[in-house]
């Protein structure tokens, strides 16, 4: 399958390859005076990797309006290929997680393998009842799962259903449920009789689950339901995770909170239950702002690493995918960064000395204890995520090497542009 150039990346990589030795030589140093093994960092990084949406490559929007890019992807095939060139040059992207019926095709088996040939699997699959189809018999305006009407609330159970049975074929062993349901206005619905309705709707999606899969329970404070929303925050999540059965998790995406929330805090509280499913990733300013992950506060990306890589003892199965709308960038730029900055993130997590943490922490010593996190946190792992990537034939620096390759304006030729304006988040 085409993508960027072995040649053009082997030519980039040589030409940084002496300061990439000089920068990865000083860091090895650095950290072997603090008691770490930079080789034994490296292949942590080396071990990474996140999902990729297949919708995130496409370009985003507002609600009031979406600016089409040039070389847009028009189907999963053109999703399938960009999300290679994202694995090519980071190494760090090794899944995709595909959308129904977003990427409906007549042959799953050959998609599977057409994704193979791109060095990609597939990673969760995500339903969705938060739209119409065009050959949709009942509308979801009012609601899907938790739907008033029972029939509907069955059509919407038919599409998840479904879109196991096509996961089980792309090899996925995930569903994700996000659902758009709720209220505008008080007094639309009883808020108790839409949470017991989603409960037994949910029942029946989980009794549909293959005994190796797991279902991602996915919650968000508002939008497109502003007054209320069934699956609002991790507590009913958590609810309906319990109340289905061990098989049902919890999924947190980073931009799904209040602003403020101390959302390292909620994680640290589902693994204590068992029940943490895994992440979407992205990055929030004031709500649902689907920012590049990293973009706005890094320093929150980091906590949450820190919360799971404390846990790792615990055997911890997460998932991990990227969740983010391009508007003013290009998507494939801004997946390769936010999968950079989300291994940066684990990587720095990875040098907190956990038995000195603890031990400042049983002293009651505030500052020693902040001050490891901090160290951490302050320490450019840049030259560690460079020879993680060069070491599985990637680019030493993908952004780069994605410019220099005219892959989008290639694609821009390939690709019709799409005319006419449009609103929507994707």
């Amino acid at each position: 399958m085409s993508g960027i150039s072995l040649d053009l990346i082997g030519s980039l990589n040589h030409a940084g390859a002496a300061a990439q030795a000089e920068d990865y030589g000083a860091l090895a140093r650095q950290l072997a005076r603090r008691g770490q093994d930079i080789e034994a960092l490296t292949a942590r990084a080396m071990a990474w990797s996140v999902a990729v949406p297949t919708w995130g490559v496409g370009t985003g929007g507002t609600r009031f309006a979406r600016f089409p890019g040039e070389g847009e992807p028009r189907h999963i095939h053109d999703k399938l290929a960009d999300c290679g060139v994202i694995q090519q040059l980071t190494r760090g992207t090794r899944t995709v997680s595909p959308h129904f019926p977003w990427d409906k095709v007549s042959d799953y088996n050959a998609l599977r393998q057409e994704a193979a040939q791109y060095e990609l699997g597939f990673d969760s699959v995500n339903s969705n009842t938060f739209q119409d189809q065009l050959d949709q018999p009942l509308s979801y305006k009012f609601g899907s799962l938790a739907h008033a009407n029972k029939m509907t609330r069955t059509q919407a159970v038919e599409h998840n259903l479904e879109c196991i049975e096509i996961g089980r074929a792309l090899g996925s062993r995930a569903l994700t449920v996000w659902i758009g349901d709720g209220t505008n206005f008080p007094g639309q619905q009883n808020m108790a009789r839409m949470f017991e309705n989603y409960l037994e709707a949910m029942g029946r999606i989980y009794a549909g689950l293959p005994t190796d899969w797991t279902m991602y329970i996915e919650h968000k404070m508002y939008e497109p339901a502003f007054y209320s929303t069934v699956i609002s925050d991790w507590g009913s999540s958590l609810i309906a995770a319990q109340t289905l059965g061990p098989q049902a998790k919890c999924l947190v995406d980073l931009g799904h909170h209040a602003p403020n929330t101390n959302i390292e805090q909620i994680v640290a509280r589902l693994i204590h239950v068992g029940k943490l499913a895994g992440f979407h990733f992205n990055d929030s300013k004031y709500g649902d702002d689907d920012l590049d992950a990293g973009s706005v506060d890094p320093f929150r990306l980091f906590l949450v690493f820190n919360e799971l890589v404390d846990a790792e003892p615990k055997g911890l199965d997460l998932a991990y995918m990227i969740d983010q709308s391009h508007n003013v960038t290009d998507p494939i730029e801004s997946l390769m960064a936010s999968a950079m900055e989300i291994a940066r993130a684990y990587v720095q997590a990875s040098l907190v000395d956990r038995k000195a943490l603890a031990e400042a922490q049983a002293a009651n010593d505030v500052l020693a204890a902040h001050r490891m996190l901090k160290q951490a946190y302050l320490t450019d792992v840049s030259p560690i995520l460079a020879e993680a990537r060069v070491r599985q034939g990637g680019a030493l620096d993908p952004i780069a090497a994605y410019r220099a390759s005219g892959y989008r304006a290639a694609k821009a030729k390939e690709r019709p542009a799409v005319k006419g304006a449009s609103s929507g988040i994707v």
